[in-house]
């Protein structure tokens, strides 16, 4: 399902630039200072609770609203007020909003004469995958034929950057997967950068190359999830006797679960390097299999001493 690690090597010297941003509405802070950076041709995860800033931060990178302190910049150019650089950006709301009355037919007319961008054949391919029909009304539409429409539309347009807030939900499965592919395909064609709002790690774990964390306005967290996956280990052992699991001690593992004599183990380090210590020890059985995304968060926020079912809520 990911897109080609080699994908990303295209264009390494350019990237979006959130420096030091901040936003307050009236009396409460909705982002602190927050600064990282995503690299042109990814799909970057951004991750957190209701009310982390997710939506206020996708809305101040695409120059909708604007910051009270700090800046966003695209390859060193500033999206405040850009109109230029607006025309590269399709932003899909949470809330998906079409012009009242309209079929997808007059929508694919309005985003035609916005963007000079807009292609007429991925339109056409797009609307046979998807199976809608364009002269039906799109108030008509079920609230997943709805975020269809919006995914249809966007990707019509070639943007150079897309946002996507909570773009999967009110998806079934097979059509998530379905708009999943196509997100890759598109980066992996066009090398267009997508940026995936989520409160549902599950959703983009598949998918992305890179997560950011939001917990109050805070960035908690910025990880490669391959670096993430390569230093942080699952292991399932069976063991004779509990005694011998003393040896696990070695290992310094994050947690350890037992079932009966079956101990799943979570431990920082390479696959080969915990390997040999496993061979070390008296265990009647042992594999490695893999860790969720969201095994990964609970462990990296517990050393760090949150709660991850409250920063995820």
């Amino acid at each position: 399902m990911r897109p080609l690690p080699g994908r990303i090597l295209t264009e390494v010297t350019r990237m979006i630039k959130i420096e030091s941003v901040t936003k307050v509405f009236t009396d409460v802070k909705s982002l602190d200072r927050v600064s990282f950076s995503i690299p042109s041709g990814t799909i970057f995860g951004l991750i957190g609770s209701n009310g982390s800033g997710k939506s206020t931060l996708m809305r101040i990178m695409c120059g909708v609203f604007g910051a009270e302190e700090g800046s966003v910049l695209y390859d060193n150019e500033n999206i405040w007020e850009n109109t230029k650089l607006k025309e590269k950006i399709v932003y899909l709301s949470d809330e998906q909003y079409f012009i009242p009355h309209c079929t997808l037919a007059d929508m694919r007319a309005l985003y035609r004469s916005l963007y000079d961008t807009f292609s007429e054949e991925i339109y056409e391919s797009l609307l046979g995958t998807f199976g809608l029909d364009p002269t039906r009304k799109i108030n008509t539409f079920s609230k997943g034929m709805q975020k269809q429409s919006a995914v249809l539309l966007a990707l019509s347009v070639c943007p150079q950057y897309l946002f996507c807030d909570e773009t999967f939900d009110g998806l079934d499965p097979v059509m998530r997967q379905m708009v999943k592919k196509l997100l890759a395909e598109a980066v992996a064609d066009r090398n267009m950068t997508v940026i995936i709002a989520s409160h549902n790690l599950r959703e983009i774990e598949d998918i992305c190359d890179r997560v950011a964390l939001l917990h109050h306005g805070e960035l908690l967290f910025n990880r490669e999830l391959d670096d993430m996956k390569l230093t942080l280990q699952k292991i399932q052992a069976v063991f004779q006797n509990r005694e011998d699991a003393d040896a696990l001690s070695v290992l310094d593992p994050l947690s350890v679960e037992w079932r009966g004599s079956m101990a799943t183990i979570i431990a920082r380090g390479t696959k080969d390097e915990l390997d040999y210590e496993m061979k070390r020890m008296k265990t009647q059985f042992y594999e490695f299999i893999p860790l969720t995304l969201e095994e990964i968060f609970i462990s990296e926020m517990g050393e760090r001493g949150y709660d991850c079912s409250k920063v995820l809520g």
